[in-house]
């Protein structure tokens, strides 16, 4: 579902709605056609809200200064998915506006958690995060049965020489045309790391990572992987053994209460996800690398397997060779002081059925 049809959905489920109904929560004002549903909605948007920064930052965040403005338009032939904007401004974090839909059962075990996991994080950072740590981040707390498809993604996309190189995948500032692969391949990861460490450790090493972007250095000092091409080829063969458990296991793996999880053997058809991000800012910075001299970096410790993507136009990518030996190059960035607020856009649908 691409944005404009997911648009569409919208105003049709407006459309067909001639009532509404209003649940406000301390976070939350939730406004749907059905009062229970409201009610439902908000109070597992709350349950959301603090066991999920609970168990990704140690603690409950403080309330935020103006509940979150959230529409649900609920319906057994309106596909899963969502949209969250909020405002980066100086430090701070504000503007929340949600906009989500599908059947109840979807969007209480993989919506409301997906997208709060989001708004998690932006309280937690104060600024974007790489397309795959966000995303995959996001997606780890989804129900088990659309992790499952997301498994099943990833492993036909490498087959068909869609996977990302890592340094390319690490340096992501904007979610590529063939979205889809970064999608299940951004869930995979994270929850390779997250099995390892749990979800603190996970949020330490993306900490870390964004202070310098030298992602190959942080993740030898958090996960004892001596670079991304080393993290690279573990991850593709605990891919290739069937996502095995790892250890040391960690009771924070689990993504939601279990009495939540209500869809386990639904089946029905799911559209293609819609991920936008846009950042209105049109006088944004340039980027540089960390040595000042630009803002490309190289990488040798990378090689990406037979037919992944190397970094370059996106209109134009070469595909890499197994043997390859030139280094790829992945865009580095820097966070940036904000000089006018940047508002942040996300749009969401849960991943087609297979």
């Amino acid at each position: 579902m691409d944005a404009r049809s997911f648009r569409v959905a919208l105003l049709a489920a407006v459309l067909l709605g001639s009532s509404g109904a209003s649940y406000r929560t301390p976070n939350f004002l939730i406004n749907t056609s059905d009062p229970q549903l409201a009610e439902r909605f908000g109070k597992a948007a709350e349950k959301y809200r603090k066991e999920l920064a609970e168990s990704w930052l140690g603690k409950e965040m403080p309330e935020w200064s103006a509940p979150c403005p959230v529409t649900v338009h609920v319906g057994q032939n309106l596909g899963a998915g969502g949209e969250t904007s909020f405002l980066f401004d100086r430090g701070e974090v504000f503007g929340w506006r949600m906009t989500i839909q599908g059947p109840a059962d979807r969007i209480l075990d993989s919506v409301l958690p997906h997208e709060i996991t989001h708004m998690v994080f932006a309280s937690h950072f104060r600024q974007p995060l790489p397309r795959w740590a966000d995303e995959g981040a996001a997606s780890s707390v989804e129900h088990q049965s659309e992790k499952e498809k997301h498994q099943r993604m990833l492993q036909k996309f490498l087959r068909t020489g869609r996977g990302i190189a890592f340094n390319r995948m690490f340096g992501m500032t904007e979610y590529p045309r063939d979205v889809m692969p970064l999608y299940a391949q951004g869930y995979t990861v994270a929850e390779y790391l997250i099995r390892q460490g749990g979800r603190r450790k996970f949020v330490n090493y993306l900490a870390d990572g964004l202070r310098d972007n030298h992602w190959s250095r942080a993740t030898k000092q958090h996960y004892g992987i001596e670079n991304l091409g080393a993290l690279q080829n573990s991850w593709l063969a605990w891919v290739g053994q069937g996502f095995p458990p790892l250890q040391p296991a960690s009771p924070e793996i689990e993504a939601v209460p279990p009495a939540t999880m209500v869809a386990a053997n639904d089946r029905r058809p799911r559209p293609e996800p819609n991920l936008i991000y846009r950042i209105e800012d049109k006088e944004r910075p340039a980027a540089a690398a960390p040595d000042g001299g630009g803002p490309v970096i190289h990488d040798p410790n990378v090689v990406p397997a037979s037919g992944w993507e190397t970094a370059g136009d996106p209109r134009n990518r070469p595909v890499a060779s197994p043997s390859s030996s030139a280094p790829l190059r992945t865009q580095v960035t820097h966070p940036q002081p904000v000089q006018q607020p940047r508002q942040r856009v996300i749009q969401w649908a849960a991943p087609s059925g297979g």
